[in-house]
Order: C-alpha cells, then sequence, then structure tokens
C-alpha cells in the first residue's frame, strides 16, 4: 500500500518582532546603500560638469552645464594612454606575482608539522607590528641598485602578511585526505601544492588578488620614491601630478580659475582611475566573500 504525504496546510508565521527587525533592517541597509552611491554619483556628476558650476557648489547628482572636454583634454593629451598601459602592466605583475609568493609562503605555514613555523611564523607577524620605514626601504633600493626601476614599484607591496596569514588559514581547511592521496598518485610536495591545494583555493585566491589589483593601480607613493623616469610613471602618479599642476599658481588673479580646473580634473581623474576597478570587481564578487569567510574562519 503506497503511503501518502500528509500536509498538515499550516503555515508558520513570522513573529511580530521578527517583522519589526526584518523591516528596520530593510531601512538600514538602504540608508547604506545611499551613503555608498552617493559620493560615486556626486562624483560622476561633477567629472561631467562644468567648473564654474563645481565651484559654485551648483552639482548635486546631476551634472550642471554638461562638459566632457576635460576628459577628452586628459585622454588626448599623449601623455595619458601611455601612463594607463604602464599601470596595466604593473598591477597585472604585481598582481600575479603577489599572489605567487604570497601563496608558497602561507602554504608551509599551514603544515603544522614543519617545526621551523614555530620560528617562522612569529617573525613574519612581527613585520605587521613594526616596519623599516621609508627612510631604511629607500637606501635598501638604493643599494640593491633598484632605484628608477620597475622593480622598486613593484617588490614592496609584493608580500602583505595579513594576505599571508588569511591564506594560510585557508590552505588550514584543505582536506589533508586530498593531499595523501596525491602523493599516493605519485606527487611531491610541490605537485601536491599546484594540482590540489592550488586549484581549491580559487576563492581566497581571487579575493586576494581584488586586494593586490586595488593595491597597485592605486599605488603612486612608491613612484614618487623610486621612479624618476617620467615614463615610467603609473597613471595614479600622473594624474596626481596633472591635479597639483591645476591647483599650483603664483599669479592672483588666477587663482579662482585654477580652482576651477583643479575641480574638474579631479573629478575626472578619479572616475577615470576608478572605473578599470568597478567593472573587475562584479566578475570576482562571488568569490570575495566566501574567500574571505574560508580564509578567516579555520574550519
Amino acid at each position: 500500500m503506497a503511503k501518502e504525504k500528509v500536509s498538515t496546510g499550516t503555515k508558520v508565521k513570522d513573529s511580530t518582532g521578527y517583522k519589526v527587525f526584518t523591516v528596520f533592517n530593510t531601512i538600514i541597509m538602504i540608508l547604506i546603500c545611499c551613503a555608498t552611491l552617493y559620493p560615486f554619483l556626486y562624483l560622476i556628476a561633477q567629472s561631467f560638469s562644468s567648473e564654474a558650476a563645481i565651484v559654485a557648489g551648483e552639482v548635486n547628482l546631476i551634472p550642471k552645464g554638461f562638459n566632457v572636454q576635460t576628459y577628452v583634454s586628459i585622454i588626448t593629451d599623449g601623455k595619458f594612454i601611455p601612463y594607463y598601459w604602464n599601470t596595466i602592466v604593473y598591477t597585472v605583475i604585481g598582481t600575479t606575482c603577489a599572489l605567487f609568493f604570497s601563496a608558497i609562503l602561507a602554504y608551509p605555514l599551514s603544515k603544522p608539522e614543519l617545526t621551523a613555523n614555530k620560528v617562522i611564523s612569529p617573525l613574519i607577524i612581527f613585520t605587521m607590528y613594526f616596519a623599516g620605514g621609508m627612510i631604511p626601504n629607500y637606501v635598501l633600493m638604493n643599494s640593491l641598485g633598484l632605484n628608477n626601476t620597475v622593480a622598486a614599484f613593484i617588490l614592496p607591496g609584493l608580500i602583505s602578511t595579513y594576505y599571508v596569514i588569511l591564506m594560510r588559514s585557508f590552505f588550514e581547511t584543505v582536506p589533508k585526505e586530498l593531499e595523501e592521496a596525491g602523493e599516493i598518485d605519485g606527487m611531491n610536495k610541490i605537485g601536491v601544492f599546484f594540482r590540489v591545494a592550488l586549484p581549491l583555493s580559487m576563492p581566497i585566491m581571487a579575493t586576494m588578488a581584488l586586494f593586490y589589483l586595488v593595491q597597485y593601480w592605486n599605488d603612486w607613493f612608491d613612484a614618487f620614491l623610486y621612479l624618476q623616469d617620467t615614463s615610467k610613471w603609473p597613471v595614479a602618479y600622473y594624474l596626481r601630478q596633472l591635479i597639483n599642476s591645476a591647483t599650483s599658481t603664483t599669479d592672483p588673479s588666477s587663482i579662482g580659475d585654477s580652482m576651477q580646473i583643479a575641480a574638474n580634473i579631479k573629478s575626472c581623474a578619479m572616475v577615470l582611475t576608478a572605473a578599470p576597478i568597478i567593472c573587475v570587481y562584479p566578475f570576482i564578487q562571488k568569490y570575495f566573500v566566501q574567500g574571505m569567510m574560508l580564509g578567516g574562519v579555520k574550519g
């Protein structure tokens, strides 16, 4: 005799307290979203507004005196595109190298059976709290002969202790049975890392890639310290110089015009700099929360 499904037809109703919490939580989330989006929308509106409207404070979320001439001037000045290309190259190389070296450092640190970790791990964590400082780093780069080279721009941010700790925590969650299975199939430790651990770590790798990408894309200070050759500048440093040139003037009669030009250039520069990161983020967003949760909580 076939069993019949018995449906009670009852529906669990939400309590009054839960409904109040849901409404309150929804309102808070909407306010947070508005507070987060407003600066971006305001910046975009400024970038397409006239300089006079920006200085007069007439721009809100809608451009006033629609203007694209500043965008055209920045992009077609003959320098912006080469500097933009420099930034793309530096970011791709720096992010790739940073992920690789962070991973090969974090993976052995996740193995408690390695006795050397008792000494190495505290030394790595020590660098989070105590750093050499700007002058010792500059002297080090000079002594290594890396001044005015691309390596001087990439190497200082190559490994972040915080990111290494997150990756180490993630590698600790990789099932040991899978690694042992790889060794039974004839892999050595390097093979297990590249063919087992690394493919399983895509969420944390995508998360770290976003962090390193933003770090290298927005970095201008290392270029200021180490890159005297203007042809090697990243776009962030070039745009900073552009804004400084617009704001610096020795003629009191032209101070107002300079403020107007600087306000418009600053908005356009920020939009042009942030646009690639905003375009990349949606493609790795699905890994972001997963990577942070798995890397930050030891399972």
